[in-house]
């Protein structure tokens, strides 16, 4: 909800403000009062909204009576020194509702999300044992500020924020015995200290499925990847062809969004 603006312009003659007001002091504090809420512009934001529609409203109460008074036709002396401190009590509302206006905080600026989803419909292997190798994306299911880069493996965010980065993969040995797969996340071709999650997978056609997420605080411009190694070739990322009931197994999977800070 937006708070309304003070809609009332006064311009009032110092011939007018004379006629109730008692003094030249009193003329000048009512002049500048009219030129600051007149300048004042529409406040909106949540948290403080209703203290400045408050605010605006006895603004503009105080500010109609100003008129009623000032524009009458004449004042007896009888009643100039009444109307005189009504217009000073009015004096004070319109200031603290002025002063309540000005001090209001200004608006929570919210952050626009950033998201991507992203997988891969392909088999991947390493080409060597014990060699980091970075994984890589086919398809982009979603995705607003957070995007597949060149080469494939590099997901790149357009903001600064704190990211989650989720992912899941499909693993599959093609042979007997067991081996050792290794994971981790890297930012800019560094690897990131303690990201790393390590799964022993025994016997031939023995799928597992795992997934984990870490938080990263990212500039725009930054790419994370995806990192993996094996100790047996036999150990790959698996995707499997839909086939009734179920649909297609993508080999990875990767969520990113930046929800986590929603306004700055």
């Amino acid at each position: 909800m937006a708070t309304a603006p003070i809609s009332r312009k006064l311009n009032l003659t110092r011939d007018q403000l004379a006629a109730f007001l008692t003094d030249q002091q009193q003329i000048r504090q009512f002049e500048l009062l009219f030129s600051v809420v007149d300048e004042l512009q529409v406040i909106t934001g949540t948290d403080f909204e209703y203290q400045a529609d408050n605010a605006a409203a006895t603004a503009n109460e105080a500010l109609s009576q100003i008129t009623s008074l000032a524009q009458e036709s004449s004042i007896s002396s009888a009643s100039a020194e009444n109307k005189a401190n009504q217009v000073l009590e009015l004096l004070a509302k319109l200031t603290a509702a002025v002063e309540a206006l000005q001090m209001a905080p200004p608006p929570r600026e919210f952050k626009r999300s950033r998201y991507g989803s992203f997988y891969d419909t392909t088999t991947q292997t390493a080409t060597a044992i014990n060699t980091a190798t970075a994984i890589t994306f086919d398809s982009t299911d979603l995705s607003r500020g957070v995007y597949l880069g060149s080469p494939a493996s590099r997901i790149y965010v357009d903001s600064e924020g704190i990211y989650n980065f989720d992912t899941s993969f499909q693993l599959d040995k093609t042979t007997g015995g067991t081996a050792v797969f290794d994971f981790w996340f890297s930012i800019n071709g560094v690897d990131v200290t303690n990201s790393g999650s390590r799964i022993a997978i025994q016997g031939n056609n023995a799928e597992i499925f795992s997934s984990l997420n870490h938080f990263f605080d990212l500039k725009s411009g930054d790419y994370v990847e995806l990192m993996f190694s094996v100790t047996d070739l036999s150990v790959e990322l698996k995707t499997f062809p839909a086939a009734a009931p179920h649909p297609g197994i993508p080999s990875i999977i990767l969520t990113v969004n930046n929800n986590i800070e929603g306004v700055q």
